[in-house]
């Protein structure tokens, strides 16, 4: 018994067959409704798929337990990582999309859980955006190897209190390293979002997928 438990979800068809599927994952203390406004300046031409985090940290939605500030669960983060793929996987036969055309977009824990499917499954998403990311696993359980150069954006605020500039640029190699073909930036922000953020997001998107992008 792996003791899986079904996440709290949005779908959004976009009614496009065979469009690509954004995957939003939330921050702490966010849900399934905060990166909705964010997924709507990516076009009508993709599906949204939002999930809520399985864990409560004080009553805080996360996807991940963590034993203190930038310091995760990792023996969790393997076994959410492992619930959500196999969640995502039933929900595609159940809502019709694709699961081989799903791009993460995580903003700080989703971020996380979304670097943690790829290194885990390294070919299950078709791309990732990752918004103020760390390193979800200090070691991997496994190696990590990708031949396919999935896209991947990366956005670091340079002033991020919770993430050393370091530690982002190690992440990044270990991405790089694995086979993932990786875009980062290194904006003039803290751990908040900015709208250079998401323009940058958005133009990335429309470069590595530029089927999708119906306006």
């Amino acid at each position: 018994m792996n003791n899986y438990k079904a996440l709290n979800y949005i779908y959004q068809s976009s009614g496009v067959e065979g469009a690509y599927t954004l995957l939003l994952l939330h921050g702490t203390g966010g849900d399934e409704t905060d990166l909705l406004p964010i997924a709507a300046k990516f076009g009508e031409g993709v599906n949204v798929l939002s999930l809520r985090g399985n864990v409560s940290e004080a009553g805080m939605p996360r996807f991940f337990k963590r034993l203190a500030m930038g310091v995760f669960d990792e023996a969790d983060v393997a076994f959410r990582t492992h619930e959500m793929v196999a969640f995502i996987k039933e929900l595609a036969a159940k809502e019709k999309f694709d699961p081989a055309k799903l791009i993460a977009l995580g903003y700080s824990n989703g971020a996380n859980i979304a670097g943690s499917t790829m290194l885990l499954y390294p070919d299950f998403l078709a791309g990732a955006i990752l918004l103020r990311p760390m390193q979800p696993f200090k070691k991997l359980p496994q190696p990590v190897k990708t031949s396919r150069r999935i896209p991947v954006f990366m956005s670091n605020g340079v002033e991020d209190p919770t993430v050393r500039a370091a530690d982002s640029k190690a992440y990044q190699q270990l991405l790089e390293d694995a086979g993932f073909a990786v875009n980062a930036f290194n904006l003039e922000a803290g751990h908040n979002l900015t709208l250079r953020d998401i323009e940058y997001a958005i133009q990335w998107f429309e470069q590595n997928f530029e089927t999708a992008a119906i306006k």
